[in-house]
């Protein structure tokens, strides 16, 4: 129930995002809208982090024998999280497509966590192989992007 829940939970915050980026409607809010404090920061990084570890942690759980090495790798997947959201927030910013790629595979994400939910397994190796290979192709895009930029000036 969990997995699908927050699966769902996903599918529509990331379709409403890409829905918002596209129709434009994202600027206006950001406009009028002022930036979360700190610690409703970390608290989004800590949920999101739960959303997106969830399934990995309870087949680790299954898998390991040592809960407390499991527990220390979700706290430092946290810490991580919190130092390098805003470097990656920069590049994302600096970079829009990569916004809406990243957006997208939280719907394949979500999808995946849905139907792991209804107990159809979605090998990972299936979306990590989709995921890598729409990355190399936006990195090469935004190569070719920066280089005919440099050409023209």
């Amino acid at each position: 129930l969990v997995l699908i829940i927050g699966g769902l939970f996903l599918i529509v915050k990331s379709s409403m995002e890409i829905h918002a980026n596209v129709t434009g409607k994202h600027e206006e809010a950001h406009e009028s809208k002022s930036h979360p404090g700190f610690f409703a920061t970390i608290l989004e990084i800590g949920i999101l982090d739960i959303v997106f570890s969830l399934d990995s942690v309870i087949t680790a759980v299954g898998m390991a024998q040592h809960i407390d090495i499991m527990i220390l790798a979700v706290i430092i997947a946290v810490g991580v999280m919190m130092f390098a959201s805003k470097a990656i927030s920069e590049f994302v910013d600096n970079n829009p497509t990569i916004k809406m790629l990243a957006l997208a595979f939280l719907v394949l994400v979500g999808f995946a966590l849905v139907l792991d939910g209804f107990g159809v397994h979605v090998p990972k190796g299936y979306i990590y192989f989709a995921m890598g290979f729409s990355l190399a192709v936006e990195c090469l895009n935004i190569y070719a992007r920066k280089r005919a930029s440099r050409d023209q000036k």
